[in-house]
């Protein structure tokens, strides 16, 4: 059983969370044969595991191997031109929808990314990578960040060039931002407390972080946020925004400026390895170590944005407050007041 944990504890154990999860999945690889994982790959996510496979399939392709990271309501048609083998990704693996898109496609190598083992998913695709993340919220924390370090090592096997060295310095990273970033997150939630809406901003595997950290802010703080990718974002969604908005900018390229214009009109916040840009009275820098790989950085930004959450939610008054609208018929299984 994956305890159900308040979202700040959730939020600070992700250093020991991590270090589990390398070692977990390691171990996992070692055990698990990928021959077949050849052509085009698929990631099937659905919520939080669709940014993942987002992150999965931009580390992929930057390395030469073709990869789409895919919604399920993509893959209930395109059952033969989608993909040639598919990672499937859930960190409950009770998720109805990618059960049911990965049903359809029993004739192709399928492996199930989930933080237990045996699980409904696993059984069906017959291969599974448990990442054991364990106790998690459910605005999920340690199982985002470890769902994500375990795509980034499943990514290193297909592509066969060795493990990189980052995940084992990573919960020591993690634990860096968490330390050193109190009191710009406090900052940063002081600043976009009641606004009508956020955006978050980001490139690439950042894109994938905007999305998460939309879906973060809609459920724990209960704001409507919307997550861009940088260039589409500066080609006409920007112009809503005003003195009752707020953004968030992930990045060291062009997200800079858009969190320096934006802080002209209003509240901005802009998380960054960039060291040569200061917090003003709109905007609020936070800083996160650098690092050249992009799966590693999404989960120092998106700790980074947790905190800044977590602030947030206790100021709304919303402290480990549970999802209003349950769903009963996107998960296998029934919701759980004490599991995740």
């Amino acid at each position: 059983m994956n305890k159900r944990i308040g979202y700040r504890d959730a939020v600070a154990r992700q250093v020991e969370s991590l270090s589990e999860v390398r070692m977990a999945v390691a171990a996992g690889l070692d055990q698990l044969d990928l021959s077949d994982f050849v052509g085009h790959i698929g990631l099937a996510g659905i919520g939080a595991s669709y940014q993942v496979a987002m992150l999965g399939a931009s580390y992929l392709r930057r390395r030469d191997i073709p990869a789409t990271a895919y919604c399920p309501t993509d893959l209930y048609e395109a059952v033969g031109s989608a993909g040639s083998a598919f990672v499937a990704l859930s960190a409950s693996g009770q998720s109805r929808e990618i059960s049911e898109v990965m049903a359809l496609r029993n004739h192709l190598p399928r492996v199930a990314l989930c933080r237990s083992p045996g699980t409904p998913l696993a059984q069906l695709t017959g291969r599974e990578l448990p990442f054991f993340s364990g106790a998690d919220n459910g605005a999920s924390s340690t199982g985002y960040t470890g769902m994500a370090l375990a795509v980034g090592m499943l990514a290193d096997a297909l592509v066969g060039r060795g493990q990189s060295p980052i995940w084992a310095a990573l919960p020591d990273m993690v634990g860096e931002v968490l330390a050193s970033q109190v009191g710009p997150a406090a900052a940063a939630a002081r600043i976009l407390a009641e606004r009508a809406s956020i955006d978050i901003v980001g490139a690439q595997a950042g894109f994938a972080t905007a999305g998460e950290a939309a879906m973060l802010i809609r459920e724990a703080v209960r704001v409507p946020a919307c997550g861009w990718d940088t260039l589409n974002y500066l080609h006409g969604p920007m112009e809503s925004q005003d003195q009752r908005t707020g953004v968030i900018a992930l990045g060291v390229g062009r997200e800079t400026k858009i969190a320096q214009d934006m802080s002209e009109i209003g509240p901005a916040v802009l998380v960054t390895s960039r060291t040569d840009i200061a917090s003003t009275d709109r905007l609020v820098v936070l800083q996160v170590p650098e690092t050249d790989n992009e799966i590693a950085a999404a989960i120092l930004d998106i700790v980074a944005i947790q905190m800044i959450i977590g602030d947030m939610q206790d100021a709304a008054g919303l402290t480990n407050i549970t999802f209003r609208y349950r769903q009963t018929d996107t998960k296998l299984k029934p919701w759980s007041p004490t599991e995740v």
